[in-house]
């Protein structure tokens, strides 16, 4: 790391609610190997200031400490890019390409003021408190970004013409080569193949993202299209809104700041603590409960075991907190029928069993009884929608056996059910 790269301090900016425009909501700087936060004096004195999150960042004067056992405030964590926006920083910076990409290269205030603007959620960081420049590439064709994205991947030469693409790369989350599009009334998040896919994962998680809006659950909009031949997945953006005025940004954070935890940490999160937290907290508590138990019942149908607790999140306005829709729901890979899931279900319990989900029901003001009837509409509406849905993803024979009864409905999930649930571990 060179010296200049060695920031300690950056600007944390904010949209408010329906605002288009960001105001500096306060500093964050090194203490240490920690990251400490401070308002700003004239955004404690605006009339609608809001809290960044409550309760880690309350609206109060005076140095605000990470929480203990974290190294910085987790609602900021939650706008800096992830694993696939830092291989592209460190892409963009030193150059290095490939096995060469060693995202601890950077500390955690580079990697936040060297991604781009339009990040998740609705929060910049910036090296000035009194004048905002956002950070972004110039319009990019999905061509171009495919091509930058494979290039970062493979670890080849980018050409200088592309250089500018990679910014719309590097302040996604996650780990999958991704980056971020805009129309004139949409903005969307668009996801590549890896060259490491054994299977077509940007079909796999259309089709996930498709069959969990056809049981009911409360997910973002995808299409699938095409670039230089290969498919490319296309999530709308649920934390942006188009007004008369330009773009809102609608503040959330993930379930890993509702839980209080790190990524090092990670491995504690579970369904039912998420649960009882949107028993006191959030709006609707059981509405949202409800649909929470309902994603987690249909991770487990599809194969989804990536279910960690970074791919939950909440919209928060300042006052109130409500379950965003769900997103990244994809069947993953699985070296045999046994699977557990990313987060714990009930106590010490991850298994991706049917079982666990009902012996969860209580946390989720759920008797079994109707547990086991949201699971079996669950199951119907999958296989009465499963023809439907690999039309619209133009799934091949092979392509749909790859899913189907391997990753979708793989009978480990289905060992001790109740017989209303086993019955539909047949191979139809």
């Amino acid at each position: 790391m060179t010296s200049d790269d060695r920031r300690n301090e950056a600007y944390v900016w904010i949209w408010l609610p329906e605002e288009t425009e960001p105001v500096v909501a306060g500093r964050i700087e090194k203490d240490g190997d920690r990251l400490i936060f401070t308002y700003g004096r004239s955004y404690l004195e605006r009339n609608n200031a809001i809290p960044i999150y409550e309760p880690e960042l309350p609206l109060r004067t005076g140095t605000i400490l990470p929480l203990t056992g974290l190294s910085m405030p987790s609602c900021l964590r939650d706008a800096a890019p992830d694993a696939w926006g830092r291989r592209v920083i460190v892409n963009r910076k030193l150059g290095l390409k490939g096995d060469r990409i060693d995202v601890a290269q950077f500390d955690e205030l580079t990697y936040m003021l060297e991604s781009g603007s339009d990040r998740i959620g609705a929060l910049d960081f910036q090296c000035s408190a009194s004048e905002y420049i956002p950070r972004g590439g110039d319009a990019a064709q999905l061509e171009e970004l495919l091509s930058v994205a494979n290039m970062v991947e493979a670890g080849t030469p980018i050409a200088p013409e592309l250089d500018k693409a990679l910014f719309h790369g590097s302040s996604v989350g996650g780990a999958r080569p991704k980056a971020i599009i805009e129309t004139k009334s949409e903005k969307y998040v668009a996801k590549f193949a890896s060259n490491t896919d054994v299977y077509n994962v940007v079909k796999g998680e259309f089709v996930a993202m498709r069959l969990a809006s056809h049981v009911g659950l409360n997910v973002a909009h995808v299409t699938l299209e095409k670039a230089a031949g290969k498919d490319v997945l296309l999530i709308k953006r649920f934390d942006r809104e188009r007004s008369a005025r330009g773009w809102l940004r609608k503040g959330m954070v993930s379930a890993l700041t509702l839980l209080e935890l790190d990524e090092m940490m990670a491995r504690y999160a579970s369904y039912e603590e998420l649960a009882d937290i949107i028993r006191h907290r959030f709006v609707a508590p059981t509405e949202t409960l409800h649909e929470l138990y309902g994603r987690l019942v249909f991770n487990i149908l599809c194969g989804n075991t990536d279910d960690h607790a970074r791919n939950h999140a909440a919209f928060w306005d300042g006052k109130t907190l409500a379950l965003t829709p769900a997103y990244d729901i994809c069947p993953q890979n699985r070296t045999g029928g046994e699977a557990s899931q990313a987060m714990l279900i009930t106590g010490e319990s991850r298994m991706s069993k049917l079982t666990v989900c009902l012996e969860a029901a209580s946390h989720f003001r759920l008797s079994k009884k109707k547990a086991e009837t949201i699971i079996e509409q669950q199951l119907v509406a999958m296989r009465e929608h499963w023809p439907a849905v690999c039309e619209e993803a133009e799934l091949n024979q092979t392509e749909q056996k790859v899913l189907w009864r391997r990753r979708l409905l793989n009978p480990f999930i289905f060992e001790d059910a109740p017989r209303t649930l086993s019955q539909f571990d047949t191979e139809g």
